[in-house]
């Protein structure tokens, strides 16, 4: 029988999305094949013996269980403060969205869910989906640049071994390296902030390097990216209201302190007891920093590193290689179920969101 020509064509389309998207995938599994195998080498393993999770404390699994959720829900309901000055949005259906959001970009390979939660929160007429990228892009760059001073005056504050160690568990990898990377990071994020005002604040410079870059080649194309530009512009309206950065920024300084107070928690709970609150907030802005690097699904591999390589800065081989392994495991393994669980029953009940989902990866 033979197949309409939509139907025929909307399987090659589909078939072209897929092998896009396959060397994605591809590209991830090496990754996280490099990053498991590193690991295992370095004697730093990914999911500790049984006698170390039975030392681990349960209240304090608990804490940490309480903590990560009051986390999560100010790290989610925090976006309705940029997206207010575009749209009205329910509450509900920003929490709904952000969960699903961050999930996709936990398991889509190379941070390619970043683009999900614009995509779902779109309304046509009413919230565009340059706009709410606009918003994301913001939040990120708020998020990095607040983490990394954060870190920056930690490093100064907490006391590291001292010399420090010239590897990371079996790795001839000096854990000098990290605040080095740390301090980059900084930078970094200082300077896109900067860009991030100026994009706003001038606009017209982003319209003409759209026209410069686009323009000889495809005029309609120049066009289009320069209304593209236009209403990304559009989702940093809150910048210049109190009213709206103001809660924003509270509301990140407390989603990111629960994170550190729960790490913290967790720590203690898995028998690192000399481990302060600032050194928490070192082990937390090393691992942001560290999963913004392309890791494999899961962000497995830049996940566990990243606190790894905190911790060997504070504590000696046979905490990281004791403890540490235990502690390393829990959050990877805590914050992984929750996302799947939270996901899920958002995606159970969002209407459409599922498909919205598919399309906004594969389109």
């Amino acid at each position: 029988m033979t197949q309409p020509p939509e139907t025929t064509a909307a399987r090659a389309t589909t078939s072209e999305r897929l092998r896009r998207h396959g060397a994605k995938l591809a590209v991830s599994l090496v990754l996280a094949a490099a990053f498991g195998w590193t690991l295992h080498r370095g004697g730093l393993r990914i999911v500790p013996p049984r006698d170390a999770l039975a030392r681990v404390s349960l209240p304090a699994c608990a804490g940490y269980v309480a903590l990560m959720l009051a986390m999560q829900w100010f790290r989610a309901a925090r976006w309705r403060h940029l997206l207010a000055p575009i749209a009205t949005v329910p509450l509900r259906r920003i929490v709904a969205v952000s969960f699903i959001g961050f999930t996709a970009i936990l398991l889509l390979p190379l941070r390619a869910g970043e683009l999900v939660r614009p995509y779902l929160i779109r309304d046509k007429g009413k919230l565009s989906l340059a706009a709410a990228t606009g918003t994301i892009g913001a939040e990120r760059v708020i998020d990095g640049l607040f983490l990394t001073l954060l870190l920056g005056v930690c490093l100064q504050i907490a006391r590291p071994l001292s010399p420090l160690p010239d590897h990371i568990g079996k790795l001839p990898i000096s854990v000098a390296a990290v605040p080095l990377y740390a301090y980059t990071a900084l930078a970094a994020f200082v300077v896109a902030f900067v860009l991030m005002g100026l994009f706003y604040w001038r606009p017209a410079l982003g319209h003409r390097l759209a026209a410069a870059t686009l323009g000889p080649f495809s005029t309609s194309l120049a066009a289009r990216a320069e209304d593209f530009v236009k209403k990304i512009a559009d989702g940093l309206h809150f910048l210049p209201s109190p009213r709206h950065f103001g809660p924003f920024l509270f509301e990140t300084a407390l989603y990111w302190g629960l994170n550190a107070v729960g790490m913290w928690v967790l720590a203690h709970g898995c028998g690192i007891a000399s481990m302060t609150l600032v050194q928490a907030c070192v082990v937390m802005g090393v691992l942001g920093v560290g999963i913004l690097v392309p890791a494999g699904p899961g962000l497995f591999g830049a996940f566990q590193w990243s606190i790894f390589a905190a911790l060997a800065m504070y504590f000696p081989d046979d905490v990281v290689l004791g403890p540490g392994e235990a502690f390393v495991f829990l959050v990877y393994a805590i914050q992984f179920v929750w996302h799947l669980a939270s996901a899920g029953y958002c995606l159970a009940t969002e209407r459409g969101a599922a498909h919205a989902v598919v399309e906004a990866e594969l389109g």
